[in-house]
């Protein structure tokens, strides 16, 4: 594996994650085949075959995971496949159909797929969601799965069906690897931020940005945050992807900070979005809580991007595709930017 001649698959190729690491394989001289649930649809797909060497090295393939057997042809041929693809319907009227059994149906597609291409390695990116979506407060490390179902089908916090889908996807995931004697990891980010090439605002920037859109449903995630670089992050699926020993589950997560921590950067960064500075509910003493990336920096990896880098990064790209505004609104409802969710 690592071999430039090599052909790999990125399912979900156009979302925020697979974008970038389509680009960063690139990069490298991979041969690409990206699926997409709709290759004509050029707005979705533009910002990949404009990529460099994509002319070259880039196909686009059509799948979906509600559609049993349309990654098939895509991996058929690839040595490896990275398994990006997600439903992120957070606003879903019926998410045991729409977001968690498209997840974990698809999750096992894929799987068969792989077993009948003789895929030498499945990457997996899963979610810090199967570790901590939970009521517990404590330091994380990659434990076996140990999100509380149960509490989330019961509390319904925000994004409750993405924690879900990725847990079943993943337990689903492993009988089978474990059956069928797959070679497959999983990388479990925590939220992920940073500069990035998709037109629209990815989710995991609803809720890093929520304090400057006020989006308060996300408050709580921020509460005790923890942060990786999209780059970063992709790196790190390529780092795993070519690294002979690398096995299991690995965290990728490289700062923990609280939400006072996280509203004292942005406003010393952008004061003129007016960013909060209490939180109703919200203890002024929190503690950071730490997700370990240590399983994964004993195997060699470096972080490179401070968590200023992330969110100067993210709040860039958002305002040169003018998904937010330069400024605080003062007219705005709430307080909010203009052009805020």
């Amino acid at each position: 594996m690592g071999s430039v001649s090599e052909t790999v698959c990125v399912t979900g190729a156009s979302g925020y994650i697979g974008s970038w690491l389509v680009m960063r394989l690139l990069e490298r001289g991979y041969t690409v085949r990206a699926t997409v649930r709709d290759p004509a649809n050029v707005k979705k797909v533009k910002h990949l075959l404009e990529l460099p060497k994509a002319k070259s090295n880039l196909t686009l393939w059509k799948a979906d995971l509600a559609d049993e057997g349309s990654f098939n042809e895509a991996i058929k041929g690839c040595t490896g496949v990275f398994h990006v693809a997600t439903p992120m319907d957070f606003d879903s009227k019926d998410p045991e159909n729409e977001v968690i059994k498209p997840a974990v149906a698809g999750m096992l597609d894929i799987m068969k797929a792989c077993l009948d291409a003789k895929v030498k390695r499945l990457v997996f990116t899963s979610s810090a969601g199967t570790v901590d979506a939970g009521p517990q407060g404590k330091s994380f490390s990659t434990n076996p799965i140990g999100v509380t179902l149960n509490f989330c089908r019961t509390v319904k916090m925000t994004a409750w069906m993405y924690f879900v889908s990725k847990t079943l996807a993943e337990q689903a995931a492993w009988r089978f690897a474990k059956e069928h004697d797959m070679n497959f990891i999983t990388i479990i980010p925590t939220l992920v931020i940073g500069p990035f090439l998709s037109p629209t605002m990815p989710p995991s920037l609803i809720t890093g940005l929520a304090p400057i859109t006020r989006n308060e449903a996300h408050y709580f995630i921020l509460k005790q945050g923890h942060y990786v670089h999209l780059d970063d992050l992709c790196e790190a699926h390529i780092f795993l992807y070519e690294h002979p020993k690398a096995e299991g589950r690995y965290i990728a997560s490289s700062h923990n900070t609280t939400i006072y921590e996280l509203v004292k950067l942005l406003k010393e960064k952008y004061p003129q979005y007016n960013i909060p500075t209490k939180f109703k509910g919200f203890e002024e003493d929190i503690g950071n809580v730490e997700f370990s990336s240590r399983k994964l920096k004993e195997l060699g990896f470096q972080y490179k991007y401070s968590l200023e880098d992330m969110f100067v990064g993210a709040i860039e790209t958002c305002r040169q595709k003018g998904l937010l505004p330069l400024a605080h609104d003062e007219s705005k409802p709430n307080g909010k930017p203009n052009g805020a969710a």
